[in-house]
């Protein structure tokens, strides 16, 4: 007993310390704890004997991950991705396993051989690329949904081709010694199909998985009920894990995938109202089975296998990379993914991906690889996995900046039109702008520093021009001169606050109306001379507690004379506030004033509140018509110079 928990502490020891420091270092949590088995395994060898029966344990948590990833996947989305996902996701799984599959053949492998590892070679590490995605904010651009369909049609391959590879045995690796071994511990006296004829296996197999399917379906609600009236979370986690393991055991029982079962479990249950608690109970065991995966794989790896074959080794992770970023290239081309885009899909998935960790071991216990092959893949599928950061900086540093500059030294547009409104910036926020004005007749001229939302915007027939608004010579083409207006709605915060100074200190008869990232950044806009500032929330933060108060039984009118206070209060007290901002330095003193100040103003609008509710006015039968004569009163214009106010912990304190 000892020894396990000592053993146990080793490994908990090595991803708490290991896993944070790849995170900090932007290396994602996957290599966190292949490094941390390399660590305490090869390197130091405090473990190493035992990683083969942990893993075994361990791969339950790829079951989970299927499960879970069966859980995202609800028909409407797949309907919606299913051109990307069998057009771009098939074609990169295809054109990867077919080029592996042949250049395997050339160096004299079984065809079978070759086929388990062009299979296991052509997918992508899912943890690692969308774990950079949304730590390098990649995840809504054109090159990131691209990469995320590939990854999705890649997980979901993983299911046929655990269906095959048993198929794929080679008899004299079925003969030895270590195939029967392998046989053993799989225990075949817990087989209910194992002698079976034929005719009576198949039915067991379609009877089993319909037995998921319906059981999924019409058993699953009444039972989580069941559970979920008890109010206890941790039975309703065991009931999670329990029909994972019982979902997992019985396909073991009639020889399936333990995968298979749990993802069309998964998928079953992707419209269930309890689909959200589930993936909450089961995330957490996931997490740690596959981050222990993880690490029994880095400390397994042999250097003396690498010491052998480096050169081996070195030049097959290189060529790998090569060859999966060429594919990958080709195919951009084909579905039109453009610019720097296409060189972020093709980067990002040229690794190959943890579940090669998993075919790998599937395929020595089915007789597919031997040992001799399997440990220098092995290393081939860890070394491509340990160099996605690198390539994710090449893109950054050096194939980025390129394109950017590119874009920036793109000659401006002609302009040949002049509008009453300039409009700066011609993305989420400034396109609802545009088109509000446009409607009501306005003529626009709309500048974007972004090439791409320029082509975008005009797909749409929205009629723009590239160009950088903090360029005088561009605003003076566009004709600032004439315009009575300029609308900032860029998402540059130093470039909104040089334009609104250039502007007003040449064009002072121009109104500028901008919109601010926080409060912090409105007052620096303030200061720049902007005629009219709006927090990007601030309105719609309003508007949303309005309806909330509302959606909690408070009467129509009191919530919408509620929100009126909240803005009259924050009018009051703005230029309170801005002084308080103006004397804001590192100085803790200066930040504790502004903070105490603005913990008062919560209390003056609470207390607003408190008097509004004490007043005796009747308005809860009134209605609308009319409003009371006090209410009214109290609602004044706002100062155009008013800044919308945020939330404490979005306020910036930089000047």
């Amino acid at each position: 007993m000892t020894g396990y928990l000592l053993q146990a502490f080793i490994y908990l020891v090595a991803a708490v310390i290991a896993v944070p420091i790849a995170k900090r270092l932007g290396l994602g949590s996957v290599l966190g704890y292949l490094m941390a088995g390399i660590i305490i395994g090869p390197i130091i060898g405090l473990v190493g004997s035992e990683t083969a029966t942990i893993q075994h344990f361990a791969e339950f948590g790829v079951v989970m991950m299927l499960f879970l990833v069966g859980l995202e996947l609800e028909p409407k989305m797949l309907w919606g991705m299913r051109h990307k996902l069998l057009g771009l996701g098939g074609l990169q799984l295809g054109l990867t396993s077919i080029a592996v599959f042949a250049i395997c053949l050339l160096l004299g492998l079984h065809w079978s051989v070759a086929l388990t590892l062009g299979l296991l070679l052509s997918l992508s590490s899912t943890a690692i690329v969308l774990q950079t995605f949304n730590e390098k904010g990649l995840s809504k651009t054109e090159g990131g949904r691209n990469a995320f369909s590939v990854l999705l049609f890649q997980d979901i391959a993983v299911i046929p081709m655990l269906a095959l590879i048993p198929l794929l045995a080679v008899p004299e690796l079925m003969a030895s010694s270590e195939a029967l071994a392998n046989a053993a511990e799989h225990h075949p006296e817990l087989s209910l199909v194992a002698h079976l004829p034929t005719w009576a296996y198949t039915l067991v197999i379609i009877a089993s998985i319909v037995a998921v399917v319906v059981g999924g379906h019409y058993l699953s609600r009444p039972l989580f009920a069941f559970v979920a009236a008890a109010g206890m979370r941790e039975v309703f986690t065991a009931t999670a894990l329990m029909l994972v393991i019982g979902i997992a055991a019985l396909m073991g029982l009639v020889g399936l995938s333990a995968a298979l079962g749990t993802f069309l479990a998964g998928v079953v249950l992707a419209n269930s109202e309890f689909r959200h608690e589930l993936e909450a109970s089961i995330e957490p065991f996931k997490g740690l089975l596959l981050g222990l995966f993880f690490i029994t794989v880095g400390a397994g790896i042999d250097f003396n296998v690498f010491a052998q074959y480096w050169w081996m080794v070195i030049g097959a992770t290189l060529g790998l990379i090569v060859l999966k970023g060429a594919v990958l290239l080709i195919l951009s081309f084909i579905f039109k993914i453009k610019g720097s885009d296409r060189w972020l899909f093709a980067l990002s998935l040229a690794q190959a991906g943890e579940f090669g960790f998993v075919l790998l071991g599937f395929s020595q216990q089915n007789a597919v690889l031997s040992a001799e092959i399997a440990a220098p893949v092995a290393l081939i599928v860890a070394l491509s996995m340990l160099l996605t950061p690198g390539l994710f900086i090449l893109f950054e540093k050096v194939i980025l900046p390129r394109y950017q500059n590119q874009e920036n030294q793109q000659p401006n547009d002609t302009i040949d039109i002049t509008g009453t409104v300039i409009v700066a910036g011609i993305g989420r926020f400034g396109q609802i702008v545009n088109r509000l004005l446009v409607a009501n007749g306005v003529e626009t001229v709309v500048l974007d520093s972004q090439f791409s939302q320029v082509e975008l915007s005009r797909r749409f027939e929205v009629r723009s021009y590239f160009g950088d608004a903090s360029q005088p010579d561009l605003l003076h083409t566009a004709g600032i001169e004439h315009a009575s207006m300029i609308v900032i709605a860029i998402d540059d915060q130093e470039r909104a606050v040089e334009i609104c100074k250039m502007v007003k200190r040449n064009h002072p008869h121009v109104k500028v109306l901008t919109r601010a990232f926080d409060r912090g950044h409105g007052y620096r806009l303030h200061q720049a001379g902007a005629d009219f500032i709006i927090s990007e929330t601030y309105q719609s933060a309003l508007e949303l507690g309005r309806e909330a108060l509302q959606q909690l039984g408070m009467h129509p009118f009191s919530s919408h004379h509620i929100k009126a206070t909240f803005e009259d209060m924050e009018q009051q007290h703005h230029k309170e506030l801005y002084r308080a901002w103006e004397k804001v330095t590192e100085d803790d003193k200066y930040v504790a004033d502004f903070r105490e100040l603005y913990i008062q103003l919560n209390s003056r609008i609470s207390e607003a509140f408190a008097k509004d509710n004490h007043s005796g006015h009747d308005i809860e039968d009134r209605g609308w018509t009319p409003p009371p004569k006090d209410y009214t009163d109290e609602l004044e214009v706002i100062d155009p110079t008013q800044v919308g106010g945020d939330s404490l912990d979005d306020v910036n304190l930089d000047r």
